[in-house]
């Protein structure tokens, strides 16, 4: 009896252990990399491990080593090199100052220097099998001829089909069969910290093709190139040097995200520190199809004029949030004034979007429609208020960028005065104008650094400020850590936020 029971038990163990073991060998292999080490027998030793779990895309370093290589073979087609001939201008007074080419001529018999041809060296990315080739407006700008060089080694001559200068992107075309365009991703959905490859030709077309790896290191990256460029650039660590222009910068699963753009540089060396920046895919679709279809970029416009919320503007304003933009003018009888957005709003959302930065809002603007009906919510005074707005169209030749200013953290140290004819003449401005305008500013209070004599103050705080008496009151009733006041200075107006002294 104790037999039957001891093989029983024995049985029903090896049972247990088999379906243990069956449940060891189904989970899925996990590869742990680690630093290695003697380890010391009476202590722990904590080593970096980075463990790639079960659900993974890539469950070992061979897969992720073949994703790059999958990258390489399928995008490189898809680039170009690109080279533009164009004349470069030769003077002499570049390096002395005061003197010009004429001056040399005359006075020493040193030939006048002659323009002379020269290339420039760009990357560019087919986006179509008709053809079309997107590339960096620097690229391709002033050039007289551009040629076009494939991964087989063929080349073509180019044609300008459009350029945008404000999102510094251009679109060429070439005759040529059996292409294979890149596949557009998704740049909104990127995140910071993916992987990204970028692919060009650095320094020089003998290095064409060249693919180097990193990852996100940051999106929205704003005025980086300059304040006419829009902004919400992805910065990455993938190695892009001169001649990566107008390159492809792809992520993991092989679609075009951005078009590398720029690079930081250190100490005047033009090569890369590790900083490069990309216009974000989503934003160029735009510019493609209107460029392709219309030769121009029509964008939409709102009619304001724009600042960052920063800490200083947050505590003035009681603001929560330091995310938004703030409305420091709204253009007469455009769509902001007819859909009553007013000075001093802080735009937070656009269609449900939250808006991080005055940039981000002109990017989130320009890449609609004209026409199109939008829902804006902003905050004035302690009220959340939404807007529909119908958007206009981009008046060119009147261009309304976002305004950049800085604080001062003093007190005041203004003198002001209403405007009379005589002031309005001593410093050009119109007679009309409701303010006060500076007329002396203390030498060695902060407000110098930053406000001008000339300059109108328009708002303090909530106050509309229309002569000295408004002013004398506004200040009188200041009770604040910080105060907002609204400047203009020629045809910009801007916000400066002040702390105000005890």
């Amino acid at each position: 009896m104790r037999k039957n029971i001891k093989l029983i038990l024995g049985i029903i163990s090896l049972i247990v252990l088999g379906i243990f073991l069956g449940k060891m060998l189904q989970e899925p292999e996990r590869v742990v990399l680690f630093d290695s080490g003697k380890s010391d027998s009476n202590s722990m030793k904590v080593v970096p491990a980075t463990m790639i779990t079960p659900n993974a895309n890539y469950k070992s370093l061979n897969d992720f080593n073949e994703a790059f290589v999958e990258i390489a073979s399928s995008v490189t087609p898809s680039v170009v090199t690109i080279i533009t001939e164009k004349v470069i201008k030769s003077n002499i007074n570049r390096s002395i100052p005061g003197f010009d080419d004429e001056f040399f001529q005359h006075f020493f018999g040193i030939p006048q220097p002659q323009d002379r041809r020269g290339e420039a060296l760009g990357s560019g990315v087919i986006v179509n099998k008709n053809g079309y080739i997107i590339t960096n407006n620097h690229v391709v700008e002033n050039g007289e001829t551009i040629k076009v060089k494939l991964l087989d080694e063929r080349e073509y001559d180019a044609e300008i089909i459009g350029t945008d200068k404000r999102t510094d992107l251009a679109i060429i075309k070439i005759n040529a069969k059996n292409l294979i365009p890149a596949k557009l991703g998704n740049s909104e959905k990127l995140r910071v910290g993916e992987w990204v490859v970028a692919i060009g030709s650095p320094l020089s077309d003998q290095l064409a093709h060249t693919v180097t790896s990193g990852i996100v290191s940051a999106k929205g990256r704003n005025s980086v190139i300059g304040n006419n460029i829009y902004g919400s650039m992805i910065q990455t660590d993938a190695a892009i040097n001169p001649g990566n222009s107008g390159g492809a910068l792809v992520d993991i699963r092989g679609e075009l995200i951005g078009i590398n753009t720029a690079i930081a540089t250190s100490g005047g060396y033009a090569g890369n520190i590790g900083i490069g920046f990309a216009i974000p895919i989503d934003m160029a679709k735009k510019v493609m199809r209107d460029l392709i279809e219309k030769g121009k970029v029509e964008r939409a416009w709102l009619g304001v004029q724009i600042q960052d919320v920063d800490d200083r503007k947050a505590k003035a304003m009681k603001l929560e949030t330091r995310e938004g933009a703030l409305i420091s003018e709204v253009v007469e009888d455009s769509p902001a004034e007819k859909g009553g957005l007013k000075v001093g709003d802080v735009v937070i959302e656009v269609d449900g979007k939250k808006v991080k930065s005055s940039s981000h809002l002109q990017y989130l603007i320009g890449n609609r429609e004209i026409g199109e009906t939008v829902k804006i919510d902003v905050i004035r005074g302690k009220k959340n208020i939404s807007l529909k707005i119908l958007l206009g169209e981009f008046p060119e030749s009147n261009e309304v960028v976002t305004s950049e200013s800085s604080e001062s953290i003093t007190k005041f140290g203004l003198d002001v005065d209403n405007i009379t004819n005589s002031i309005a003449r001593e410093y050009g401005i119109d007679p009309d104008e409701p303010g006060v305008v500076i007329t002396n500013i203390e030498r060695d209070c902060d407000a110098s650094r930053r406000l001008r004599e000339g300059d109108i103050i328009k708002r303090i705080g909530n106050i509309d400020i229309n002569n000295l008496n408004d002013y004398k009151d506004a200040i009188k009733n200041i009770d604040e850590e910080y105060i907002l006041i609204l400047v203009k200075r020629k045809n910009n107006t801007f916000f400066v936020t002040l702390k105000v002294m005890e």
